[in-house]
């Protein structure tokens, strides 16, 4: 029989090994000479990576011919026509992970719409969250299959012990267990899985005939797949067979490592669970295996002792390490302890760069893809491209994002922002062009989206693109000439032809996952670019084409939420950079890793529920239920990150990355993080921090200002002749309470555009009514008439028509628009009688003596004239009336403006005359709505005597901010109950400076 080995954390497993094998540690007895004496070995290795890492350490050390190198489980097309029995049957093909997940998806919604399906789920499960547990429920065949267990192992639950909706999940799984057996048997097909089983337990048997006496070593792994330790256990029972395990502590007493896997006190979560359990499965003891690194370290000694099971923490107090030996275990170690996800990255970043510069190897390892991509933008920064091994999601690629793109702008009727993300895409191509002009894309935005709401799909924005040439539009962003019609309209010409298949598809009342591919295929190859094919559109076309063959098994869905049924269907799927890549740095999920030695490790992601994910036994089986099938709880996986953390650590120069916060909410450091720390103690873990502090400092710094200082509120002082001429009365009070937003407007020339895609705002909706009151007056329509509310209405619809393209969404506000105008109707019947002309949206234009000409301009909402002889200013307001204060005190001017402007003529169709009565009217369908409230005077005054001396003030403030040399300042007088942000306060920075004066009011 073999010998039995391990590799401690502390030394490079794979030079250790390739020394070993070398000076002939592993096997004294066989001779070392010849050529070939090497080439007679074979090593057994978990991944290809380890494979040709081991391949480049021989060649380094002047191997020129290599050992048999494999990994475990082979390559079926190379090894199983080889081995014996040589008259094996030829094993079936494997079936697809999406063609499983097809078949089951069918299964569980015929189930879901039973009374036992209804009854186990809370809520009714939608296509995406179906298509998801057919993954799941597939994981746990493969579970089973892995751990050796059948259909009837469930028989081991007890059903009347459980909730009666795992009773009814129970029940279903008994089904599907025994469906998918047979389907396949149908289909001539295996899962991988069970080929995998098959393959590796081939190999066990055949071990003996293949190798005879000849050396074999299997090193590196944890035996963690049972078919995996029954070959271990095969090559060790070989008369030259060794296994060489990772980072088994030897330093366990026998009696310890037997309560690792004991059921009672079993340590699921452990680093040495997995490896205990091996060598229970090899017949072998602690006492068995032989230490090949050099020396005990340190680091080893303290990472054993943070990670030890709960109940040897008791005794850290005796165990601690002293100051001398506490720095050698510590040397080399570093804690990033980063504020956000981004900055962890940039730090990541710039420390490893720092490695490359002093030419060490860098090895990141981080189990977060997200991150993965972020580390991998930060290093671009600095000229160091590198991809992350395990590949990019086919979702996340160029090409699914583009085809997530093309699903969102059919699904959403061309809404704006949809829109625009596609045709900026630089893969976009429309009838072969390689790229849109920029031109188009641009017009379309500001002539088509912004300033003005097209309706739903290409028929929308054909019309808001007629009416803009036609003038018809009254605020677009960009008034188009009818030379900019032909190149837009093609454009849409374009994307209509393309997405029509995915539009159709969209309209039928139930679809499958072949159906969407086909469709999406169809639009995909119409709108790519053939000089700007996006990364990743070779993966696709192969995820086309298996969903195509395969979706029309799968359930049949109503064509909604489609993005994240995308999603599901394309989990497994990814993208791999081909070009060649460096080979001094990399970054690494937790299995690639795996023996892996670089110079420099970053250890990222070490936040607790990412590493170690969370224990999460899936929908289908709860953690009891997992166990008394025979299946291994989800602490397992704890257990084997616990063992890749222990692993990364034993390398020279560590450094342990995390974030206080992750997206919107806190985190906290992993578990092995929070017991590292405890066990050095704090002293030890400040020093640790601030080691790592260095890379957050220069993140923090790398784009920052250097010398910032707090920002002022900005004083423009424009020279005078620039200045306006011409004010509406509404800026009026602008320029009293904020002249900054008078010199963006008029002298900078600065006017807001809408934000592509944004919902109506109240603002917006009560202007709407607010005209279509107007505009019912002013029309000389009789309010008296019985069909005056019909009218109304009318006139609301075609008003509302391009508010929204929701349709529910506008009908609630027309039915709320028909309540304001019974209101309206009311009010202005009760004062009939006192009213002999309504007169309504009246321009007025008044040249002020000034000592230059200048302008006031305003429109008057309605001006009646009574009975009695006075004249009454009304302004209807959607949004809240002045304060009484507000009015008295000469801060609300615009209806004693209106008032002067009577007086002088100003109006049109208005005689002068003096104003008797000013009223302001709330518009709504409450029942504070449409009650005037009188203007509030000033004690001691009349209203001719306000009108007066609003006018004086008014021309006072013009000629004092508008004809001198006087700075224009921003929110020189805001007003304290305004909630919403004003037109230019982003320009002139008001958040940064109001809060650094302390003012809390703006």
């Amino acid at each position: 029989m073999g010998g039995l080995f391990t590799i401690a954390p502390h030394a490079p497993f794979l030079e250790t090994l390739a020394e070993r094998m070398l000076s002939g540690a592993l096997f004294p007895d066989w001779q070392r000479t010849g050529p070939f004496w090497l080439a007679d070995m074979t090593v057994v290795l978990p991944t290809r990576r380890a494979r040709q890492a081991l391949a480049e350490i021989f060649a380094r050390n002047g191997a020129v011919l290599l050992p048999d190198m494999r990994t475990f489980g082979g390559e079926a097309a190379d090894e199983e026509p080889f081995l014996p029995p040589f008259d094996a049957p030829v094993p079936p093909p494997a079936a697809s992970r999406l063609e499983r997940t097809m078949a089951l998806s069918r299964l569980i919604a015929k189930w879901s719409e039973t009374p036992a399906g209804r009854e186990a789920f809370a809520t009714p499960p939608n296509a995406a969250e179906m298509l998801a547990m057919a993954e799941s429920l597939g994981d746990l065949i493969d579970d089973l299959e892995t751990e050796g267990c059948t259909a009837d192992s469930l028989s081991a639950i007890v059903p009347d012990e459980l909730a009666e909706n795992w009773q009814q999940t129970l029940r279903f799984l008994e089904i599907a267990l025994s469906y998918w057996p047979e389907e396949l048997k149908g289909r001539g097909k295996a899962d991988s899985v069970s080929l995998r089983t098959m393959r590796l337990d081939r190999q066990a048997e055949a071990a003996r005939l293949v190798y005879g006496d000849r050396p074999v070593i299997a090193a590196g792994s944890t035996g963690s797949i049972p078919a995996t330790a029954r070959l271990l256990g095969a090559i060790h029972a070989l008369p030259r067979g060794a296994v060489v395990l990772p980072g088994l502590d030897t330093d366990l007493t026998a009696t310890a490592h037997q309560q690792l896997i004991d059921g009672a006190t079993a340590s699921h979560g452990h680093a040495q669970y997995g490896l205990a359990r091996l060598l229970r499965r090899l017949g072998a003891g602690i006492g068995d295996v032989r230490e090949l690194a050099e020396e005990p370290a340190a680091r080893t000694k303290l990472l054993r002792q943070a990670l030890a099971p709960a109940e040897a923490t008791a005794h850290w107090a005796d165990n601690r390490f002293g100051k001398r030996r506490l720095a050698e275990a510590t040397n080399g170690l570093s804690i990033l302890c980063a504020r956000t996800l981004d900055e962890e990255a940039r730090a990541i970043a710039l420390a490893a760069r720092q490695g490359l510069v002093e030419t060490k190897t860098v090895g990141i390892v981080t189990p977060d893809r997200n991150l993965a991509r972020r580390i991998a933008a930060e290093l671009a920064r600095f000229g160091v491209f590198v991809d992350d091994a395990a590949g990019q999601p086919l979702f996340q690629s160029p090409a699914g994002r583009m085809l997530r793109e093309i699903l969102a702008v059919a699904a959403n009727d061309y809404a704006p922002i949809d829109l625009m993300a596609l045709l900026r895409n630089p893969a976009l191509s429309i009838d072969g062009e390689a790229r849109l002009s920029g031109r188009v894309v641009s017009n379309i935005e500001y002539g088509l989206l912004r300033g003005q709401r097209p309706g739903p799909g290409v028929q929308g924005l054909r019309q808001v693109l007629k009416d803009n040439v036609s003038r018809r539009t009254t605020h677009p962003a960009r008034r188009l000439d009818e030379s900019a019609a032909p190149a837009i309209e093609a454009v849409l010409k374009g994307l209509e032809e393309a997405l029509r298949p995915v539009a159709e598809l969209l309209a039928m009342p139930f679809i499958d996952a072949a159906s969407l591919a086909v469709a999406l295929s169809s639009a995909f190859d119409a709108l790519v670019s053939p000089t700007a094919v996006p990364d990743g559109t070779e993966e696709y076309h192969r995820w086309c084409e298996e969903t195509i063959r395969h979706g029309g098994d799968g359930m049949r869905f109503r064509p909604r939420g489609l993005d994240e049924v995308l999603g599901v269907l394309m989990r497994g799927f990814e993208v791999r950079n081909s070009a060649p890549r460096r080979t001094d740095i990399a970054i690494w999920g937790q299995l690639e890793a795996r023996l892996q030695s670089p110079d420099l490790v970053i250890v990222a992601a070490l936040n607790e529920d990412v590493w170690p994910e969370v224990a999460d036994p899936g929908p289908w089986l709860s953690r009891a239920m997992r166990i008394a099938a025979g299946l291994e709880p989800p602490e397992r996986r704890i257990g084997l990150a616990a063992h890749d953390f222990e692993m990364a650590l034993g390398n020279r120069e560590v450094i342990l990355a995390f974030a206080e916060r992750l997206g919107t909410g806190p985190a906290v450091p992993s578990r092995f993080v929070q017991r590292l720390e405890a066990f050095v103690g704090k002293d030890c873990t400040a020093m640790l921090r601030q080691r790592g502090a260095v890379w957050c400092r220069d993140a923090r710094r790398l784009d920052g200002s250097p010398g910032s200082r707090r920002a002022r509120r900005p004083e423009p002082n424009p020279p005078v002749a620039v200045r306006p001429r011409q004010l509406s009365v509404t800026e009026i009070e602008t320029l009293f309470r904020s002249p900054y937003d008078i010199y963006a407007r008029h002298v900078l020339g600065l006017k807001e555009y809408d934000r592509l895609g944004d919902d109506p705002s109240g603002r917006e909706r009560g202007t709407l009514i607010h005209n279509v009151l107007g505009d019912f007056i002013a029309a000389g329509h009789d309010i008296a008439a019985p069909d005056a509310l019909d009218r109304l209405k009318a006139m609301s619809i075609e008003a509302f028509a391009g508010l929204d393209a929701i349709a529910d969404r506008r009908q609630i506000w027309l039915r709320r628009f028909g309540r304001a105008a019974e209101k309206f109707l009311i009010f202005e019947r009760e004062r009939d009688a006192q009213i002999e002309r309504r007169l309504a949206e009246l321009k007025g234009r008044w040249e002020l003596p000034l000592p230059e000409p200048f302008v006031l301009t305003g429109r008057a909402d309605r001006i009646d004239v009574r009975r009695d002889g006075l004249i009454e200013i009304l302004d209807f307001k959607t949004g809240s009336l002045p304060t009484p204060r507000e009015m008295r005190e000469f801060e609300a001017p615009q209806m004693l403006l209106e008032a002067a402007m009577v007086a002088s003529g100003a109006i049109e169709s208005v005689e002068p005359a003096s104003a008797g009565v000013l009223t302001y009217v709330k518009i709504g369908f409450d029942p504070q709505a449409f009650r005037p409230t009188p203007f509030a005077l000033a004690p001691g005054r009349d209203l001719d005597t306000m009108v007066e001396e609003a006018s004086r003030r008014t021309q006072m403030l013009i000629e004092a901010l508008l004809f001198h040399q006087r700075p224009l300042i921003s929110q020189l007088y805001p007003k304290p109950t305004q909630r919403f942000a004003g037109a230019y306060d982003h320009l002139a920075r008001v958040a940064e400076w109001s809060l650094a004066e302390g003012d809390e009011s703006v």
